[in-house]
């Protein structure tokens, strides 16, 4: 009989022993699955924050990359005579082709009957600065500063496209009707495109 209570107990302590590992078992599963559930909540985390991030910055250099003008050696100038001329000088820096759809001068768009342009090739030099001597309205047999392998072209119905990486002169006949009365004030000359607007400021300049 004592044996027996014996055993009974020793049973039930090994009943009790199992039940009690295997609560540990089930506790640890537990306590592990958070840990992995909380790892893969931070790891899509930052995951989905590396890819917002990839694509914004992506989307960013895609649009700086396609377009980029840079303009330069801008002027006006006025003769004694009250004809007055601008220049300037546009480059693509960017990675693709542009068209310039619009020219304004002091925030009045340029009739392209007023335009004259002329693009840069190999061996023109380009540091020169534009220049006009007053003595005419420009023409289409004009140079343009540095660019001597071609003479000016009327804009006419032309349109203006300027290829990645290419440098175009621009002169304005009459520009917003610009008077010896404007000498010394400052005037913007500004490029439109389907992207973006481009300008440079310049004082008007006496040509005597």
């Amino acid at each position: 009989m004592f044996y027996t209570q014996i055993h009974i107990f020793n049973s039930a302590l090994l009943v009790f022993q199992e039940n009690k590992k295997m609560k540990n078992i089930l506790k640890n599963r537990l306590a592990l699955s958070t840990v992995v559930t909380t790892l893969i909540i931070l790891v899509v985390s930052v995951l989905l924050a590396g890819v917002v991030t990839y694509f914004a910055i992506n989307v960013t250099s895609t649009r700086v990359q396609e377009e980029n003008l840079s303009l330069s050696k801008t002027h006006i100038w006025v003769a004694m005579d009250g004809t007055a001329v601008g220049a300037t000088m546009v480059t693509n820096t960017g990675g693709r082709d542009v068209v310039l759809s619009k020219i304004a001068a002091r925030g009045q768009d340029v009739d392209a009957a007023n335009i004259f342009y002329v693009v840069a090739t190999t061996g023109d030099t380009l540091t020169t600065d534009l220049n006009w001597t007053g003595t005419a309205a420009i023409t289409a047999s004009d140079y343009a500063g540095g660019i001597n392998s071609t003479t000016l072209s009327a804009l006419s119905t032309d349109t203006l496209i300027l290829t990645s990486g290419s440098t175009m002169a621009i002169y304005i006949n009459s520009p917003d009707s610009i008077t010896v009365n404007d000498i010394g004030l400052t005037v913007a000359i500004t490029v439109f495109t389907s992207q973006a607007i481009h300008y440079q400021e310049s004082n008007v300049e006496a040509v005597v």
